[in-house]
């Protein structure tokens, strides 16, 4: 089934990145990134059947994707550019879990908290980035932070609302990006460049996962 080519495809771009990016390998990393996102997607069509397809996931990969490749070239201007493709793909995704959440059935009493949680940890990102980031991106990077927050709490809102298997794995999927946009960030501009373990590894492990999760979880749920 085509499905599986495209599984395959993406296990060995992603393993070939992988290791790139362990070995921190800058050719590896700059001829496998544009790849991923492109199986992701093309794996997607392929898994759920047309009739499913949601344009705003479908846009959510293809925003990810402008993302990967913004992200690319060094420089503050392509960080913030791809910053604000990857602010689009989170709210695609938002809008891909709204689909799948009945509000009436939220429980705020786990929402809220959970969203202390979010807020909390970016805010902690931002300060302890505060002395090493050019000024003007502070605010940017943490409303950034806030967006994939509010993405993980829809993601957890479609869970709590609607449990089973695609919504765990949804919801496990958006940490991962959670995660990995926070060590981008340390990993870009923190004053210990040592502070992640093989930055750029963890970074794209967590990005790879999240980004595929998340996708697998709406096709589980048809």
């Amino acid at each position: 089934m085509l499905k599986y080519v495209f599984l395959v495809l993406l296990a060995a771009s992603s393993v070939v990145h992988l290791i790139g990016s362990w070995r921190e390998t800058q050719k590896m990393r700059m001829v496998t990134k544009p790849m991923l996102l492109i199986f992701i997607l093309l794996f997607y069509l392929s898994a759920a059947p047309a009739a499913d397809w949601s344009v705003f996931l479908i846009l959510a990969l293809v925003t990810s994707w402008l993302g990967d490749v913004l992200l690319m070239p060094a420089g503050n201007k392509w960080f913030v550019m791809g910053g604000i493709s990857f602010l689009f793909s989170h709210i695609f995704f938002i809008c891909v879990y709204c689909s799948n959440v009945d509000f009436a059935a939220v429980n705020w009493l786990f929402v809220i908290p959970a969203a202390l949680v979010y807020y909390g940890i970016g805010l902690a990102v931002i300060l302890a980035l505060r002395k090493t980031t050019p000024k003007p991106m502070l605010a940017p990077m943490y409303l950034y932070l806030i967006a994939n927050s509010t993405m993980n709490l829809f993601a957890f809102m479609q869970l709590l609302t609607r449990p089973c298997a695609g919504t765990v794995v949804a919801f496990i999927g958006a940490i991962l990006f959670y995660i990995s946009d926070c060590t981008l960030f340390l990993v870009r501009y923190h004053k210990n460049k040592d502070l992640i373990f093989k930055k750029h590894f963890t970074v794209m492990l967590t990005y790879i996962l999240g980004e595929f999760l998340i996708t697998y979880g709406i096709v589980l749920l048809g």
